[in-house]
């Protein structure tokens, strides 16, 4: 296994700029590699202004976006029009701008029950990878301030699963149910990256990058690439506490 690349900037904007220009070149070479380029996307609040940014005229004909599968590495068990939906989110300022058609959204179907949800997301992973390995291109990836991942919380039974798959879980501290990739299954992927800035996340990323291994407190640590690279983009602030 390689060690995470850390790529530490001075500002929220160059960082996510930064990362923006990564993407758009691994997703180019992949194409040209391989005809079609697999991309998990990440939900919760940092992402979106990465999404915005892919989706202005800066970049929207950087990539051939018509070659390109959407994925989500996890779902909030809510309905596809609500305020706190993963999938409502990443439509409205990344896949409704660069026109995506809808046979390259591949979401989670959260008008079944969780587990069936989780159940029938698993189907169609393996039906786009042939029953191949699901092995993504890229896979985005946030931290919590509580040092969860995608939605893999502290302390959570999803965090004992060592099967690539998808998994519903209950989040009793949120009093919610998520669907999620577990750690086995990011493990697999190509090249994943968190996208982590601000403050509020400094203790997060020094506990999970840091020395003292705890998986079930800080579960981001479960994230380690069997084959691939992992990639962390950061700002000064969400960095600072490893400096002090």
């Amino acid at each position: 296994m390689n060690p995470p690349i850390l790529k530490v900037f001075n500002t929220v904007e160059e960082e996510i700029e930064t990362l923006a220009d990564f993407i758009v070149a691994l997703a180019n070479k992949t194409i040209v590699e391989k005809g079609v380029f697999s991309f998990v996307l990440s939900g919760g609040s940092s992402p979106q202004r990465l999404y915005v940014l892919l989706a202005t005229s800066d970049y929207k004909n950087k990539v051939d976006w018509g070659k390109v599968d959407f994925f989500f590495g996890d779902e909030r068990y809510v309905p596809v029009n609500h305020p706190e939906s993963n999938t409502r989110m990443i439509k409205e300022t990344l896949l409704l701008p660069l026109k995506i058609a809808e046979n390259r959204i591949h979401a989670i179907d959260t008008s079944l029950t969780p587990q069936l949800a989780a159940e029938d997301y698993q189907k169609q992973l393996v039906n786009y990878f042939n029953g191949k390995p699901i092995c993504f291109d890229f896979i985005l990836l946030g931290l919590g301030d509580n040092a969860h991942t995608a939605s893999l919380f502290p302390y959570t039974d999803v965090l004992d699963e060592k099967k690539p798959k998808v998994c519903a879980v209950f989040i009793e501290e949120l009093n919610a149910h998520r669907i999620t990739f577990t750690a086995s299954l990011i493990n697999q992927g190509y090249c994943i990256a968190f996208l982590v800035y601000g403050k509020n996340k400094a203790m997060a990323v020094h506990q999970v990058l840091g020395d003292k291994k705890d998986v079930k407190r800080y579960p981001a640590q479960l994230i380690e690439p069997k084959n691939g690279l992992e990639y962390w983009f950061l700002d000064q602030d969400a960095f600072g506490y490893n400096r002090v």
